[in-house]
């Protein structure tokens, strides 16, 4: 393990060692959320959709989603 990051080793087609993260391939254990949440969600589009055009309308500067953006770091 390299910085906390699973890795798995393989040999190519061309004979070369390969490295890919083990997140990558079956053989990383299954997120606990993914395994609870089996494919389903706690909420519809709908009112996800619905509950953002309601915090927009409560955006007092009107930034919307424009103002999320402001704040993210530049990567």
């Amino acid at each position: 393990m390299m910085n906390g990051v699973g890795l798995v080793h393989y040999t190519a087609d061309d004979g070369s060692l390969r490295t890919i993260r083990q997140a990558f391939t079956s053989a990383a254990a299954v997120d606990p959320f993914v395994r609870v949440a089996a494919s389903r969600s706690a909420f519809r589009v709908t009112d996800l959709l619905a509950l953002a055009a309601l915090l927009e309308s409560l955006d007092g500067d009107g930034g919307g989603a424009e103002a999320v953006k402001e704040i993210l770091p530049h990567l």
